[in-house]
């Protein structure tokens, strides 16, 4: 399926060349609430639970992607008020899962098993589902200056390049951080939409430089 990644124009540019996507740790994400959706009022579980979440993070990690590239929330929050780029990939519905949105923590089961620990790792509140999030549970492998990477693959394929409208990146500089593969890349310029709260694509590319 085709899923969006937010940056900021540097280490978008970075990534192409590199052919590789940084890997988010789980205690390092925005939300405070992460893998702690379950009612945490009985102090066993909330112990159990935050040790737990310490222990996973030190072996496994995210890939964050959103369903579309059109929402401008998204811009602004994720790639540097619309001045950084949006990476499209075709990843495997084999490792790729969506995350649900819920109203309320849900109780705290009885036994604290490894598909409740799933469910919670795929569970957020539903203030955030207009990020229509999917996600990637990977293992932390290649470190490189503390930071964790996964390269590029068969099943996590770069299909677009979307420079945001206040970006100064220009097409040259995609081009040639894509390199031997820029044909086969699909790249063009965002812009504010007309008609909706959207982000469309600009269709008069000539103004691309």
């Amino acid at each position: 399926m085709l899923v969006y990644h937010f940056l900021s124009s540097h280490y978008g540019l970075e990534d192409i060349r590199e052919r590789r996507l940084k890997i988010s740790r789980i205690v390092e994400l925005n939300d405070p609430f992460e893998f702690l959706g379950v009612d945490l009022s009985d102090r066993q579980c909330r112990k159990a639970m935050k040790e737990t979440k310490a222990q996973i993070s030190k072996t496994k990690g995210l890939l964050c992607f959103s369903k579309t590239w059109k929402n401008p929330l998204l811009w602004g929050h994720c790639a540097d008020k619309h001045r950084g780029i949006c990476l499209g990939f075709e990843v495997s519905g084999d490792i790729v899962q969506k995350v649900n949105y819920v109203k309320e923590r849900f109780p705290r089961p009885a036994v604290l098993d490894e598909e409740f620990m799933k469910k919670v790792l795929f569970t957020k509140f539903d203030h955030w589902q207009y990020e229509q999030e999917y996600r990637v549970y990977i293992d932390l492998e290649e470190e490189i200056n503390g930071i964790y990477y996964v390269e590029f693959s068969d099943q996590i394929c770069l299909k677009r390049v979307i420079v945001g409208e206040q970006s100064d990146v220009t097409r040259v500089q995609v081009t040639d951080a894509l390199g031997k593969v820029s044909k086969e890349v699909e790249m063009f310029k965002a812009r504010a939409g007309f008609r909706a709260f959207e982000v469309v694509r600009n269709k008069n590319q000539g103004m691309w430089a």
